[in-house]
């Protein structure tokens, strides 16, 4: 038999062998991307476990989610801690990364605090500015209440336990700075 009557189905082991090596090639890619896919969920919890079991998962998919978001300066009255206004500040300049600096956890000090509150709750007068994150009018906003001190903390409104404010905190009064009109980081007031 010659080299040109063979039929196709006797062409040899090499086509076959290229076949075969794409189907490897797909499988490995799928496995490849499955795996890096583990490796990010398993990351992106570690960069968040301690802000979740602070807030709790829904709160935190709210503060990163939420399509209204408000600036509440606060103050006290008759030992209450009030808000003097509501700023809808949704289209403020860098909320996106502030959204996301709120609940990763290496932007807070936790030696010493645990969701339980072991720190102990501060003045009411000693809360400056708060922040509601809210999806819409019907379903309860996410309340986080700052103390923009140098040593400040961070709670979540309803929730025990706060912690301090670490790396966030310088952050968060820049933000403050350039995003609310009258804002001053040095009086941590409006």
């Amino acid at each position: 038999m010659s080299k040109s009557s063979r039929a196709p189905s006797e062409v040899g082991p090499a086509a076959g062998s290229v076949r075969l090596s794409g189907e490897k090639l797909v499988v490995a890619l799928v496995a490849l991307a499955a795996a890096l896919g583990l490796f990010a969920v398993w990351f992106q919890w570690g960069q968040t476990r301690r802000c979740l079991a602070l807030l709790g998962p829904e709160a935190a998919r709210r503060i990163q989610t939420a399509r209204r978001v408000e600036l509440w300066p606060l103050t006290t009255e008759g030992g209450r801690i009030v808000a003097t206004e509501r700023l809808d500040v949704s289209a403020a300049p860098g909320l996106v990364h502030l959204r996301r600096g709120l609940v990763e956890d290496d932007n807070y000090r936790w030696n010493g605090q645990t969701t339980s509150g072991r720190l102990g709750p501060l003045p009411a007068a000693a809360w400056d500015v708060a922040i509601a994150f809210a999806d819409d009018d019907s379903a309860p906003a996410t309340i986080l209440a700052f103390d923009l001190a140098e040593n400040g903390a961070m709670t979540q409104v309803g929730r025990p336990g706060r912690v301090m404010l670490g790396r966030i905190g310088p952050g968060l009064r820049r933000w403050l700075a350039a995003a609310v009109p009258g804002f001053s980081p040095e009086k941590s007031a409006f």
